[in-house]
């Protein structure tokens, strides 16, 4: 592809930006077009009240994940392993105490980005020229026309391709109107691909102080009884700031925040005593909106058609591409699984 080609990427998530980034290092300006107001996708990071980056979002990866840790040493970013050694509890019944085990430390653990996993997205968008980024820009329409293509943002703005490659979820490109039709076999997949974490509540606790762990505790809770599925110990990698990250039942998302909160620290309370009910910052997001969902899709399995193969040729007349890390073969769905298809497109288009 010549340096002068117009490229847009839609989306501006891991892949997208992973890949806006990749082809500058070769010479070519992509322009990424993002319909919400921030930039990161699925990763997001907030900052608790006493300053610990709290996970709402994607955070953990492993050894399995090379492309990811490259990244992030390109980057330079720090690793560091997700602590999990001490008593953890198994809630089978609420009306029975919770059944504790104890764990060591993993030797082959999963791992976090230090300072959080939103300075991924943060670096990547450092590396772009700052007119490459544009938010609240959402695509509804990509037409071919005589040359190259016409995209039509919802703020009425229209802008000229000769290629263009998505970054979004598939259902989420489902959305998009194309002219001319895609094929029938990618219009079928598109909204009927599954959308990792879609649907998922995850939640955050922030304290002063680390009294799991004194107590001996990993921090690690799993429960078949109460709202909260799964607990994580959330401390940071210089261990003074502290909290926990997990994900409620997924019935959570139709009760309010100061609901979900109210449930949560009743659950907690009961296992980790009356410490727990008073956290600095209680944070917590149900993944339903409309930057992930289509909302009309009939998902039958976890990861049902990712990497699917009508998501890995080019459309409308070689200009289209859709990148995303539903699109990978393999670890799709994870950041992993993006950063593998940023850099599958961005071999295609550098040919």
């Amino acid at each position: 592809m010549k340096s002068a080609e117009r490229i847009i990427i839609i989306g501006g998530g891991l892949s997208g930006l992973t890949l806006a980034w990749l082809l500058l290092k070769k010479g070519l300006e992509a322009t990424i077009l993002e319909a919400s107001p921030r930039l990161g996708g699925r990763i997001q990071t907030i900052t608790g009240a006493l300053g610990t980056p709290l996970e709402i979002g994607a955070t953990w990866f492993s050894d399995l994940h090379v492309n990811l840790l490259e990244l992030i040493g390109d980057l330079g970013l720090i690793k560091y392993p997700q602590f999990s050694e001490g008593i953890s509890l198994f809630q089978t019944k609420s009306f029975e105490p919770p059944q504790k085990f104890y764990v060591p430390a993993a030797d082959q653990p999963s791992y976090r980005i230090a300072g959080g996993t939103q300075l991924l997205i943060e670096k990547l968008a450092q590396q772009l020229n700052s007119d490459q980024v544009h938010l609240n820009k959402k695509v509804t329409g990509i037409y071919e026309i005589a040359d190259g293509l016409k995209i039509n943002t919802a703020d009425g703005n229209i802008y000229g391709a000769d290629c263009a490659i998505i970054c979004l979820s598939p259902q989420v490109s489902a959305t998009i109107d194309f002219v001319p039709d895609l094929p029938e076999v990618v219009s079928e997949i598109l909204p009927a691909v599954q959308t990792w974490m879609a649907g998922s509540v995850k939640f955050t606790l922030e304290y002063s102080k680390p009294f799991w762990r004194q107590a001996g505790y990993s921090g690690m809770l799993y429960s078949h009884a109460g709202i909260v599925m799964e607990m994580y110990d959330h401390t940071n990698l210089e261990e003074d700031k502290f909290g926990f990250t997990g994900f409620l039942n997924s019935a959570a998302a139709g009760y309010s925040q100061e609901v979900r909160r109210e449930l949560v620290l009743k659950q907690l309370s009961e296992l980790f005593g009356p410490e727990i009910l008073q956290p600095a910052t209680y944070l917590d997001k149900a993944w339903t909106d409309e930057f992930i969902l289509n909302g009309h899709s009939a998902i039958g399995r976890p990861h049902q058609n990712n990497g699917h193969p009508a998501l890995h040729s080019p459309y409308l007349g070689g200009k289209l591409y859709f990148c995303g890390t539903e699109t990978a073969k393999i670890h799709s769905g994870y950041m992993e699984g993006a950063v593998i298809a940023a850099r599958s497109i961005a071999y295609r288009l550098l040919q």
